[in-house]
């Protein structure tokens, strides 16, 4: 087995992810790494940036540069934490509108993305990489 032809295609196929979700949410004004802060803050709650990091294994310097964005747009807000130096990141009320409208494109995308991929390779897909993930944390 070739291990630098799988981990090239794997690079391709998250490329062509990326660029699918950007086109997808480019004309409602977002883009993917924007939906993945919003996506989590929407299902965990107020996180640390930190926190975001980890779960989203993204450096500190972009994810920065996603939170300023959001919040000049209104989405999030940073507001004091546990002690003075800790700030949680937490979606604005404007998302709750919003945020339908986002998640209906990220819907479209994906099925548009897995319409050629059977039912069952998608299931036996998400448990490699789950199980994948598992193993290399």
């Amino acid at each position: 087995m070739n291990s630098h032809e799988l981990f090239h295609t794997l690079h391709q196929l998250s490329r062509h992810l990326t660029n699918t979700l950007n086109e997808s949410l480019k004309p409602l004004g977002l883009y993917g790494s924007q939906w993945s802060v919003i996506f989590v803050l929407q299902s965990k709650g107020s996180l640390t940036q930190k926190e975001l990091c980890d779960y989203l294994f993204v450096e500190a310097p972009p994810m920065t540069r996603t939170i300023q964005r959001l919040v000049k747009q209104g989405y999030v807000r940073q507001v004091p934490g546990k002690d003075k130096r800790e700030k949680l990141v937490q979606l604005t009320d404007a998302v709750l509108t919003l945020y339908p409208e986002w998640e209906k494109a990220v819907i479209e995308n994906n099925q548009s993305l897995l319409k050629h991929l059977p039912e069952a390779s998608q299931e036996e897909l998400l448990h490699l990489q789950k199980s994948w993930l598992q193993k290399l944390l």
